[in-house]
């Protein structure tokens, strides 16, 4: 299984009047883990694109449990628990506050399109090769 945590503190523009951060926000937080866990691999989503490869999410899910507020520092973790072999890539995903409580679940669902075709693709090789290692 493959982990990864990155940290983002809440800005003002993502709240609510009550300071609380607005539910639409949860899915850009979710994308800021994913593109952070990419790059930890090696791999940027420019780098990704540049190798012909898009990555459209396919499906959301969330579960909120507690909210975030301004400044908070929450924590998104981001696991990929089964090695992709074909063309989809499935990120579980939670984010924490400063205590360590949970506040809000996650699954996230791409696939990988070849840009040129518009068809689905495999993960690239090296990718594939990279990410492998944490599998066993």
């Amino acid at each position: 299984m493959y982990e990864h945590q990155t940290a983002i503190r809440v800005r003002y523009a993502e709240t609510d009047p009550m300071n609380v951060v607005y539910y639409g926000n949860y899915a850009q937080y979710f994308e800021v883990g994913r593109v952070e866990s990419f790059r930890q691999l090696g791999f940027s989503y420019k780098v990704i694109e540049e190798m012909g490869i898009m990555l459209p999410v396919v499906e959301l899910n969330i579960k909120y449990l507690r909210p975030a507020r301004y400044d908070d520092l929450i924590t998104v973790k981001t696991q990929i628990k089964t090695l992709p072999n074909d063309h989809k890539i499935v990120f579980d995903q939670e984010i924490y506050n400063e205590e360590g409580k949970l506040l809000t679940i996650g699954m996230v669902k791409l696939y990988f399109m070849d840009n040129q075709l518009g068809k689905r693709a495999n993960m690239p090789a090296l990718m594939h090769e990279k990410l492998s290692t944490y599998f066993s």
